[in-house]
């Protein structure tokens, strides 16, 4: 028993070697713990061949179940804690923090109605039936034992075998009973053992039941050649040992108060099987022969795993040295240099923080799709067809009022509409820093564990950690209360400039609809005066052919007079959009025609006009995009009729006169 006390401490510091390698913190007891496997022992058997039996044996009281057809119908695990101040027969029962005393005949009980209603409803499978005990007791080893029902029930699958006996160091009790010793090549639970462990380095075989076998000579014969290693060739080279089925059960039953009962009770066992298995090693027989046979497979077992440990122990230390040499030796041995490393290891922490927030790394990316994904989509799934629906619009106008009446615009009803909008945004913005404050915390863990400098620092990681959250808590607070702010602030004050922008937006689309329209009617009349001027054109050339000498010459000479007047049209601008001519205005005064020079901006839409071409300032400009253009008839037939033969030199041309007012019918087009 001293020697399993030793192997539990040289297990613990195994497992805290493991830690420091996964770069946890052992001496923390918030940290998720690397459980041991060492100590781990599970029974591998058929049904009733006294796996159950076996395990009461170590743990010194009959608590398991056991019986026939199948006693244990879910994995039954049993931590066990030596404590050498207990009595031989007190059982504590822990759960949670609470401690319990409790008898064996009292928790087998228990067991067998958790057992039976266990599997009543289910298949038995996995960890979901699994059923955990802690046992304190001065009579059982520091073991973890794991008893599994049957192999060959069809409740247990691979799987399941695989979930308990597959870790690389827990130690495997192949139970078969000394009848079937004949037929042991043959043994499933053999074959999974071999297959689990290879090398037979963490197996142990159980020989159970020997007494039922008293009298079988080929059987005792059988169960004397595993024990002294000396059976069928294709076995696995494991250590044997023999029990009786029911010792523990027999010596609970003889105890009639002595403290020494059941050390009794296993000497008898161990003189039992010497008088059965006279030809037999005496050092495979009996209960504490199985307890030193475990030792010194866990034994075994650390020492395979030792050498590993070591290397990676020694490779963190050199890493930790290349740090402190890096660093320098001097600085961790003063406060002032402690404080240097901690600045230093903050650094490098920011460092990460700001590269998963400005490039996007990690989950930086959220916090843009926040902003531009999920708060406009929360914005938009606002009811606000319900408050700008064209009725509630018309109530609010309706109900407008103030100190005198709004005889344009009822801005004050307009105002109160856009204030309950957006007060309905204040909600949408708080779930916005709600989002990205739990993204800044995912970013906060993830940079602190990409930081390799605090990965050496738990402890100091932690802080860090727990100060940049806080933090970002704080922030959290502020900004909610700052966008709420902003949000009353726009509320608060909603500027003319809303209006006079919705009134801006409202001219510029109509300006582009009129112009499609314009463009349209102006291609029309392209159309049609190309029509009109093909259909003149046979009269026109009849005209000259009839025509005199006299005739013909005058109007050759016409011709070139409308050739050089044509000729002082003038198109300027990198796409030409200015064209510049002479055109007749009439006076408003005088109400007669004069000849003045204009020029067309197409792109700004002005027409400026000087009374000579020569001048540089223009007596006006007309805006066109404020003005009606509508085609008249000539007033004047004689001057019309000349200046018509001048453009066109034909004797009937289409009305070429034109009038530009403004669609406001009280303004004029003209601007000085």
């Amino acid at each position: 028993m001293e020697a399993m006390e030793e192997l539990s401490e040289l297990a613990e510091s195994m497992r805290q070697a493991a830690s420091l390698l996964a770069d946890d913190d052992p001496s923390d007891a918030a940290a998720p713990r690397r459980p041991t496997t060492f100590l781990n022992a599970v029974a591998l058997g058929n049904v009733s061949s006294g796996k159950s039996a076996v395990l009461n044996s170590l743990i010194g009281h009959p608590v398991l179940p056991t019986g026939e057809n199948g006693a244990t119908r879910a994995p039954i695990v049993v931590d066990l804690q030596r404590d050498p101040g207990l009595s031989s027969k007190s059982i504590v029962l822990q759960i949670d923090s609470k401690s319990q005393q409790v008898s064996a005949s009292a928790l087998r009980h228990s067991l067998q109605d958790r057992l039976s209603k266990g599997t009543s409803g289910g298949s038995g499978r996995g960890r979901a039936d699994e059923i955990y005990l802690k046992l304190r007791t001065s009579t059982a080893p520091s073991l973890k034992l794991i008893d599994l029902p049957g192999i060959d029930q069809r409740a247990v699958d691979d799987s399941m075998i695989n979930e308990y006996a597959g870790h690389n160091d827990a130690i495997l009790l192949v139970v078969i009973p000394a009848m079937q010793a004949a037929d042991v090549a043959s043994s499933r639970a053999l074959r999974l053992a071999k297959d689990i462990d290879s090398d037979g380095t963490r197996t142990v075989g159980v020989i159970s039941k020997v007494d039922q076998a008293d009298g079988d000579a080929k059987v005792i014969a059988c169960v004397q050649a595993l024990l002294s290693n000396k059976g069928p060739k294709n076995l696995p080279e494991i250590d044997w040992v023999a029990l009786i089925g029911q010792s523990v059960a027999i010596a609970s039953a003889q105890s009639a108060g002595s403290e020494n009962s059941l050390e009794t009770a296993w000497r008898a066992e161990a003189e039992s099987l010497k008088n059965i298995l006279t030809g037999a090693p005496q050092n495979k027989l009996g209960r504490i022969a199985l307890v030193d046979t475990i030792a010194k497979q866990i034994r075994k077992r650390m020492k395979v795993r030792v050498p590993n440990l070591l290397s990676g122990l020694q490779g963190k230390s050199q890493m930790v040295q290349d740090e402190l040499a890096r660093l320098g030796e001097s600085m961790v041995q003063s406060p002032e240099g402690t404080r240097a490393v901690a600045l230093e290891l903050c650094r490098e922490f920011e460092d990460k923080f700001l590269a998963h927030i400005t490039s996007g790394e990690g989950s930086g990316w959220k916090i843009v799709a926040s902003f531009e994904g999920k708060f406009p989509d929360r914005i938009k799934q606002l009811p606000l067809d319900r408050h700008f629906d064209l009725n509630n619009v018309k109530r609010i106008v309706l109900e407008a009022d103030g100190y005198q009446p709004y005889l344009i615009s009822p801005e004050k009803g307009l105002k109160s509409l856009i204030k309950l909008v957006l007060e309905m945004a204040k909600e949408p913005s708080r779930l916005c820093v709600e989002e990205v404050h739990r993204v800044l915390l995912d970013i906060v863990n993830a940079s602190a564990n990409a930081t390799p400098g605090l990965g050496r620092y738990p402890p100091f990681k932690r802080e860090v950690v727990a100060i940049a959250s806080n933090a970002l808590d704080t922030f959290k607070n502020d900004a909610k209360k700052m966008v709420v702010a902003l949000v009353d602030m726009e509320r608060a004050f909603v500027p003319p400039q809303h209006f006079i922008r919705l009134v801006q937006r409202r001219m510029e689309r109509q300006r582009r609809e009129d112009e499609l329209r314009n463009r349209s009617s102006k291609k029309t009349q392209e159309a049609e005066q190309s029509t009109s001027k093909r259909a003149f054109s046979p009269q026109t050339d009849a005209e000259q052919g009839g025509g005199s000498l006299k005739s013909m010459k005058d109007k050759s000479g016409q011709q070139d007079k409308d050739a050089k007047e044509g000729s002082n049209l003038q198109v300027a601008g990198p796409a030409g959009e200015i064209t510049a001519g002479y055109l007749l205005k009439k006076s408003a005064k005088t109400n007669g025609w004069s000849k003045r020079w204009f020029v067309l901006n197409e792109k700004s839409g002005k027409l400026g006009y000087t009374e000579k071409q020569e001048e540089r300032h223009f007596r006006g400009v007309i805006t066109l995009e404020e003005c009606n253009l509508e085609e008249v008839e000539e007033e004047e037939p004689s001057k019309s009729s000349k200046d018509s033969k001048k453009a066109n030199g034909s004797e009937k041309p289409p009305s070429l006169v034109f009038k530009i007012t403004n669609r406001v019918a009280y303004k004029t087009v003209l601007k000085g």
